[in-house]
């Protein structure tokens, strides 16, 4: 029998975005996936209210965390994985592709040659097919790339975390129009995702309410082949790229993807301080 993994949802409203502790039923083992640093980006005030849920959670429960997973280096919120691993362990892992993201990133934020960019800030990297365990649940690692070149989606018992590649049905997918996305490579990864058991539950790293609707973090293959607006069974591959091309020309960069990136792509470290203990990003000009 395919196992099914006990999924607890975090909604954090500033960002839109969904986090996960995924609990292996038989066992105390939990992943914590895509979790969220709290950024008031015009004061440049970080809080942990939404890690402090997470790990609360954790520990009312009596959970072992095992993994820290993160879909992909996300542009619309901070990672507060190395804040959740101090608290409780785990190992934090990402896609193998990081490498790609940090070559590209480096150079916009110029981070020099201290910058490691072979992706070793991260305690594993996955690769396509590869496995892990959380307890005694089987996970199985999918590269889904097109909105950044290093998604993942983690296929857990019969469940997947897609992280930004999908939305809900009414509101389609992801923009692949960031340094390294692609909309054709997108359609394809959605594919993949899509010839996963129909019954196969969906989780998402993001809702934004269409039309005023309750906000939402859970479907299934089934519901996206038959109503995804964007990539329902029948719309083709070009007829995709065109939509998304055309879509992503009108949209606004997000509020939060100057200093997402650049501490994500270091596995949710922060700038390290000055000598009078300050820390400092960076904003480059006319870059992105």
């Amino acid at each position: 029998m395919t196992s099914s993994p006990q999924v607890e949802a975090f909604f954090d409203p500033p960002t839109n975005t969904f986090s996960y502790i995924v609990r292996d039923p038989a066992s105390a083992a939990c992943a914590v996936i895509d979790s969220v640093l709290d950024m008031d980006y015009a004061s440049g005030r970080l809080s942990y209210d939404s890690a402090d849920r997470i790990i609360a959670r954790v520990r009312e429960q009596g959970l072992r965390l095992e993994w820290l997973l993160e879909t992909h280096v996300h542009a619309d919120h901070l990672s507060a994985a190395p804040y959740l691993q101090q608290a409780l362990g785990g190992q934090i892992g990402i896609g193998d592709q990081i490498t790609v993201v940090q070559e590209t990133f480096g150079k916009v934020f110029n981070e020099g040659t201290e910058f490691c960019r072979d992706g070793s800030q991260f305690d594993r990297l996955f690769r396509d097919g590869d496995s892990f365990r959380i307890g005694t649940l089987e996970c199985r690692v999918m590269h889904t790339p097109g909105h950044t070149p290093a998604c993942l989606t983690y296929v857990i018992g019969d469940a997947a975390f897609l992280g930004d590649t999908l939305f809900m049905p009414d509101g389609g997918t992801a923009r692949a129009d960031f340094p390294g996305g692609d909309a054709r490579i997108l359609y394809r990864s959605i594919r993949r995702v899509l010839e996963l058991p129909p019954e196969t539950r969906l989780f998402l790293c993001h809702d934004y309410g269409p039309n005023g609707r309750d906000i939402l973090n859970e479907t299934t293959v089934a519901e996206q082949r038959a109503h995804n607006i964007h990539v329902r069974d029948g719309v083709t591959e070009d007829e995709f790229v065109a939509m998304r091309e055309a879509r992503d020309a009108t949209l606004a960069m997000p509020r939060l993807i100057i200093p997402s990136l650049q501490v994500n792509m270091k596995a949710g470290a922060l700038p390290k301080p000055d000598e009078s203990g300050r820390r400092h990003l960076k904003v480059p000009l006319n870059e992105l």
